[in-house]
């Protein structure tokens, strides 16, 4: 979805692509041209490099300039691949070589960044659907702060870090609304944030142009079709009066109650979580539970799967199996509402997080809200 070549054949084949235009692509697909944009644009950037290093001097350089500990990650891509994180000049040294390498095996792209690293970090992101015609729709933040190797476990929206800070959320949204129009964006769009959980500080970190895997928690708090919305604007159309704001200022969607997603994946969380394979001898989902939607105020639990007993999860793809969705009228409402989902839900055959899920539901400092990205390694490093 996100390819920008594939975009522009779309468009001068006469296709309607469900997806941004390929310029706003290509500006956002890359972490060194999406951050000048963004600059450029007034979002609030990390400190750091404003190009790729090109060698570990020049990293040292930058390191030494904006203070340690700083971030060496990949120019292109993301889930996690090509990041390391540097505490002094011997780790840059060290660490330089490992992130470039990885970085050339994962996207055929070798160039690094070096970025200031927030030691409080909570990763917030800024859903939007913009229609192309001037109208950005800013829908409540999710925060996706629980991560095993930079790579999402469990979501929430809204996040408990802006239940008091207001104003902060609007800023986010507003500089989010900033760089769509810069890009004339047009369909679903994340801006993801990195907030300093101290100063409140954020930085922009990147731009998904394509819906994101934790979509549906925004869609049960904001009682709103993403899917729905993206194919409108690929018709055409407008957004709905109610999303439109206007051409001047951004309509900040407002939001409804809490959710959490739960990503069950077939992994091995007592080793390291390393994908797991296997037949799924046995597959229930909790009983009750809408499919792919919720259908009305009753529903509580939404399930996103495409699996049912007797079905083989690989090496050759995602370890996901699916996607787990509580709600309720408040946070505790809806982590209960998840963790007793995850309690019903039957997955054998192979090794699978839904215990691993279920006990985060539960943790004291997780259900307290007063967490970072180093959540897990905190509390589960033998995980």
């Amino acid at each position: 979805s996100e390819n920008a070549a594939f975009s522009a054949a779309c468009a001068e084949a006469g296709i309607a692509f469900v997806g941004p235009p390929a310029s706003a692509i290509e500006d956002m697909g890359d972490k060194l041209r999406s951050k000048e944009i963004a600059a450029a644009a007034g979002v609030s950037v990390i400190p750091g490099g404003g190009g790729a290093v090109e060698s570990i001097d020049e990293a040292l350089a930058i390191a030494k300039d904006i203070g340690y500990p700083v971030m060496l990650k990949a120019s292109a891509g993301g889930g996690g691949k090509g990041m390391r994180v540097a505490h002094n000049d011997g780790e840059v040294r060290e660490l330089y070589a490992v992130a470039r390498d990885e970085a050339a095996r994962s996207f055929g792209d070798d160039r690094l960044l070096v970025e200031k690293f927030v030691t409080a970090p909570r990763h917030i992101e800024i859903q939007l659907v913009a229609d192309g015609k001037g109208h950005v729709a800013c829908f409540p933040e999710r925060e996706c702060s629980v991560q095993r190797r930079n790579q999402k476990v469990l979501e929430e929206a809204p996040s408990p870090f802006l239940m008091d800070k207001p104003e902060l959320r609007k800023e986010m949204q507003r500089q989010a609304a900033m760089l769509a129009h810069s890009v004339g964006y047009a369909s679903a769009g994340t801006v993801e944030m990195l907030a300093d959980g101290q100063t409140g500080d954020f930085y922009f970190l990147e731009m998904n142009t394509r819906l994101q895997v934790e979509h549906p928690v925004t869609e049960a708090v904001a009682g709103e079709d993403l899917v729905e919305l993206m194919l409108r604007v690929a018709d055409g159309q407008e957004l709905p009066d109610h999303l439109k704001g206007t051409k001047d200022e951004f309509c900040a969607v407002p939001f409804n109650g809490w959710a959490v997603e739960a990503r069950v994946y077939a992994e091995d969380c007592e080793r390291g979580f390393v994908p797991s394979t296997g037949v799924m001898t046995a597959y229930a989902e909790p009983p009750g539970c809408a499919k792919f939607g919720f259908d009305g105020p009753e529903d509580l639990v939404r399930v996103d799967s495409a699996v049912e007993d007797g079905a083989a999860v690989s090496i050759h793809y995602d370890p996901m199996i699916a996607k787990l969705v509580g709600r309720g009228p408040d946070r505790a409402a809806a982590l209960a509402t998840t963790a007793a989902a995850l309690d019903a839900y039957v997955v054998e055959g192979l090794v699978h997080n839904v215990p691993f899920c279920r006990a985060v539901c539960g943790h004291p400092t997780f259900a307290g809200g007063v967490y970072t990205t180093a959540f897990l390694e905190e509390h589960y490093s033998n995980e």
